[in-house]
Order: C-alpha cells, then sequence, then structure tokens
C-alpha cells in the first residue's frame, strides 16, 4: 500500500497535479493553436476551454462530497486513461462541434482524476508542504511543456497539441496504476473536526474561501488563454513570445516553495487578500502595452501570483475543514471561475479589444478580496465559533 508520505506516493500526486490542471500551463497555447491553425475567432477558441473546464467542474462538484466513499487510485487511473483517449479522438477532428463533445468528455475525465488527487493531498499530514511539492513539479513541466510544445505545434501543425494532451495522461494513467497513494486520514478525521462546524457542512469561512479561489481562477484563465495571441497580434514574434512563456515557467518554480518557506512567517488571510490585487494590476500591463519589455516583464510573474496565493490559501482551507472533502473540490474552486475565463475573455476580447480585460480583472478582484476578508486568519481559525 502506497502512502502519501513515500517517494513514490509524492511521484503520483505530483504528475497526476501536473496532468489534471494542465489548463494553468497550457491556456495560451492551447487557444492560440485553436485560433491560428484551427481559423476559430477568439470566442470559439475560448468556448472549447471553457467545455473542458466546464467538465472538469461537474466531475469534481459529483464526486466531493463522496470523496471518503472513492478508491483514489481506480478513479485516478480511469479518469487520466479517459482524458487520454478524449485527446487522442481530439487530434483527429477539426470540427468545432465533434472538438466541443470531445472538451467535455476530456475535462469531465481529467477533472474526476484530479479531484481524488487534491483530495488524497489534503488528506495527507501535512498539505501544504505537499501542495508546494506538486505546485514546483507543475513548475518545471510548466518549462518543458511551454518551451517544446510551441515549436512543435508550427512544425507540425494543430493536431500536435492534442497528441501531446493525449501523451501527458496517459502517462499520468500509469503512473496512478502502479503508485497512487492511499490518504492518511481516515474517513473518520472528519469526527475530529471543530466542534463549531455543524457535521456534514463545510463552515461557511471555506466556502468564502471558495468563491475568491474561483474569481482569482476566472482572471488567470481569461488573461492566460489570450497572453500568446496579444503577443503575436502586436508583432512580438513566436521566438520572443514563446521566450516569455519559458520565462514564466521558470518563475513559476519559485512561489510554491516560496509560500511554503513563508506559512509561518506571513499571515495567510493577508496574502491571500493581496493576491487578487497584483494579479489584476499585471493584467492591465499585459492587455495595454504596447511595448514587449512591460508586456513580457508582468507576463512573466503573472501565473506566479496565483501559485503564491493559492498555496497560502490552499493551506488554510485544509486546516479549516479536516475532512478534505473541500480540498477534493478544489479543481471545481479553480475551475468554476476559468471555465468561465476563456469564453468571456474571448467575447470581450471580440467585442471590446485586448484592454477590455484588464478592466474586467479589476472588477473580479474587487470581488475575491471581499471574498477573502471574510475568511479567519490562522490563529482566530483555531476558534470553533469562527467557522461556523
Amino acid at each position: 500500500m502506497t502512502r502519501t508520505d513515500s517517494v513514490r506516493g509524492h511521484i503520483a500526486l505530483m504528475v497526476g497535479h501536473c496532468a489534471g490542471m494542465v489548463d494553468l500551463v497550457a491556456l495560451p497555447v492551447w487557444v492560440g493553436t485553436l485560433i491560428a491553425y484551427y481559423r476559430f475567432d477568439p470566442q470559439q477558441a475560448g468556448l472549447l476551454a471553457t467545455l473542458f473546464l466546464a467538465g472538469a467542474v461537474l466531475a469534481s462538484l459529483t464526486l466531493a462530497p463522496r470523496f471518503n466513499r472513492l478508491h483514489g487510485r481506480l478513479v485516478a487511473t480511469l479518469g487520466f486513461g479517459g482524458a487520454a483517449l478524449g485527446f487522442g479522438l481530439a487530434s483527429t477532428s477539426a470540427e468545432f462541434g465533434m472538438l466541443g463533445a470531445l472538451h467535455v468528455v476530456s475535462g469531465v475525465a481529467a477533472g474526476a482524476a484530479l479531484s481524488v488527487t487534491h483530495g488524497t493531498i489534503a488528506r495527507s499530514a501535512r498539505p501544504h508542504r505537499l501542495f508546494a511539492l506538486v505546485g514546483i513539479a507543475l513548475g518545471v513541466f510548466a518549462i518543458v511543456f511551454l518551451g517544446a510544445t510551441p515549436p512543435l505545434v508550427a512544425a507540425l501543425g494543430g493536431p500536435v497539441l492534442f497528441q501531446v494532451f493525449a501523451g501527458v495522461m496517459a502517462v499520468a494513467a500509469l503512473v496512478s496504476a502502479l503508485a497512487f497513494p492511499v490518504a492518511d486520514r481516515p474517513a473518520a478525521a472528519q469526527a475530529s473536526r471543530s466542534p463549531g462546524a455543524p457535521p456534514g457542512r463545510i463552515p461557511r469561512a471555506v466556502w468564502f474561501g471558495i468563491v475568491g479561489i474561483a474569481c482569482m481562477g476566472l482572471v488567470q484563465a481569461m488573461t492566460f488563454s489570450f497572453l500568446e495571441r496579444v503577443g503575436s497580434d502586436r508583432g512580438f514574434g513566436l521566438a520572443a513570445v514563446t521566450g516569455v512563456l519559458i520565462a514564466l515557467g521558470i518563475v513559476n518554480l519559485f512561489p510554491a516553495a516560496l509560500a511554503a518557506w513563508l506559512e509561518k512567517r506571513w499571515p495567510a488571510r493577508t496574502v491571500m487578500m493581496t493576491g487578487p490585487v497584483v494579479q489584476a494590476l499585471l493584467v492591465a500591463v499585459i492587455m495595454n502595452s504596447p511595448a514587449f519589455a512591460p508586456y513580457a516583464m508582468a507576463a512573466s510573474v503573472f501565473a506566479a501570483v496565483m501559485i503564491f496565493t493559492h498555496t497560502f490559501a490552499f493551506g488554510l482551507l485544509a486546516r479549516l475543514d479536516l475532512s478534505g472533502r473541500a480540498m477534493a473540490a478544489t479543481p471545481a474552486m479553480l475551475m468554476i471561475g476559468a471555465a468561465i475565463g476563456p469564453i468571456l475573455g474571448g467575447t470581450l476580447v471580440k467585442a471590446l479589444g485586448y484592454g477590455s480585460l484588464g478592466a474586467a480583472a479589476l472588477a473580479i478582484g474587487a470581488v475575491a478580496v471581499f471574498c477573502f476578508s471574510r475568511i479567519p486568519s490562522s490563529r482566530a481559525a483555531a476558534r470553533p465559533e469562527v467557522l461556523a
């Protein structure tokens, strides 16, 4: 039996996190490929990405309440295997309706696997540290993916993108079948929750956190979907934009580890309230700068802000809900917002241009700040009455 604190368990959870969170890495190449090679308009390209994420949300919302009754290894293996099959079939079609259906199927499958992956992480002995570890793995994966995939697509055509996705999911399915760990805490851990939280209910403060994370996921997906296209449309060139994407991946290696180191030094609530503000300001620069240097600098650190903030958020929310059910719903936390992001971004770009994304990010960021302000500090969270 593989445990979450074993090397095999760590590897399985890192690979599962990278495969399940592929949208956080791939969206700019994904949407850019659909526009440039499949000749879809921004709204259509955004809709296809939204359909994948909506499928992931559906799977997460269905499985999260049942997390304690699920066989994690089986769900992860079948989920990633199903996503591999869906993306493999997507590489054989250029028809919008068929691609839409396959995006939904792949999203449901990957979302199911990611739900049990995150739920297992949340029920480990040190969830904050383990989330940081899988975050570092995602950063390494981003460097490889963003450095290798755009040249492959340019050389071999759009379908190769879906072949790469299929390969990633197939690797995750194999690793899950061989090494997916059993959650550390027994299902009875729910009984050890704070007595102030009503049995069978996720604390109200956690729901505010879920909405705040969804808002940040929305801004992330809305902006990230068009990060490559705005650079290309401004004439920065494939090599320069690919260089920015690689730099983004390199920068992403550090925020999760930095957040883990600062966990005991910085208050999680303050970090969570600051993150959406910084995120929105970076969007305004990326989408409105006519010069390459400001675009490149803002784009390089854009995703890192979300990773840093969410590492603190996941650690705090895991302490607020010891059952692991809230963390099993982390795909929904991120992807409810993220599912709206590509289609919202595509609609705004089509109607009003890239600059409109900056204004939208500021408005959504304000909602996220309000939600995070309703979460108690780590010290206050220890008092049962605060969580009720």
